[in-house]
């Protein structure tokens, strides 16, 4: 079986077809999916999905780009919010200075606000980072040191050397089916030295269909295409892939374990 651990089910390009695509997501052997929101309008179709599907869980939070959208979002708020049963995962969350479509400042508000919340109920922090790797791990090591918290780095796109610092502090590493495509040789090469325990993968879906689904939708059950291609560039089969990742996802998502 196969989790992946980072999907937007609600977006377009999936929500028309929800159903169809899960079920085609679990005849490829995914057997658990984790719905992602980006903005607290968003919430509420997030977490009322994961309450209709038992193979579905759910995050709450703050995409960097939604930051300044949300001057008022307070901790109270996003810590009553994880509440729901259904609620594993507090983002996504972080910086990306890429688009910088928000504030810079508030970006970094917003991400030591689900910090704080993740610290208080153990409940991993999703992290987006893009262009904003000093800024990233600053705040991650400055926050560890107040007390620590599970987390993980989505979409894993950064340098080896964000890497080797990010699992320093004790996060894990998700990677989509960026890693399938052929500029992505530097991702490839951290692919293959992620520790087993601290890996995961997922799609991001309806975004970055992998090999050989370029230029789709991406869906769910991509993230078999993905695993694939992992594991071979690890020199593992997927059935291996598949135990230790699915493995990682349930340790670090703990809520869902139980």
């Amino acid at each position: 079986m196969l989790v992946d651990s980072h999907c937007h089910l609600e977006y377009e390009g999936l929500v028309e077809n929800q159903s169809d695509v899960l079920d085609r997501a679990r005849g490829a052997g995914v057997g658990a999916f984790l719905n992602i929101s980006t903005k607290r309008a968003e919430w509420a179709r997030v977490v009322g999905t994961a309450n209709a599907r038992p193979d579905v869980w759910a995050s709450v939070g703050i995409h960097p780009h939604n930051a300044d959208a949300h001057p008022d979002l307070t901790r109270e708020e996003l810590l009553e919010a994880t509440r729901d049963p259904r609620v594993i995962g507090i983002g996504e969350t972080g910086l990306d200075y890429y688009y910088d479509k928000s504030d810079r400042a508030e970006q970094q508000r917003l991400f030591r606000i689900h910090i704080d919340v993740a610290r208080e109920t153990g409940l991993p922090v999703i992290i987006h980072t893009r262009d904003a790797e000093d800024d990233t791990i600053a705040i991650l090591a400055d926050e560890m040191g107040k007390g620590a918290f599970p987390a993980l780095i989505h979409c894993f796109t950064a340098s080896a050397q964000f890497g080797d610092k990010v699992l320093d502090l004790g996060l894990s590493i998700s990677i989509s089916g960026i890693v399938t495509f052929k500029n992505a040789k530097d991702l490839q090469e951290v692919a293959k030295s992620v520790p087993q325990e601290r890996l995961l993968v997922e799609t991001d879906s309806p975004f970055l269909a992998p090999v050989p689904h370029r230029g789709k939708p991406c869906e769910p059950g991509f993230v078999r295409d993905t695993a694939s291609f992992i594991a071979e560039l690890r020199g593992e089969t997927l059935a291996e892939l598949a135990e230790y990742t699915t493995r990682n996802f349930y340790t670090l998502f703990s809520k869902a374990a139980s």
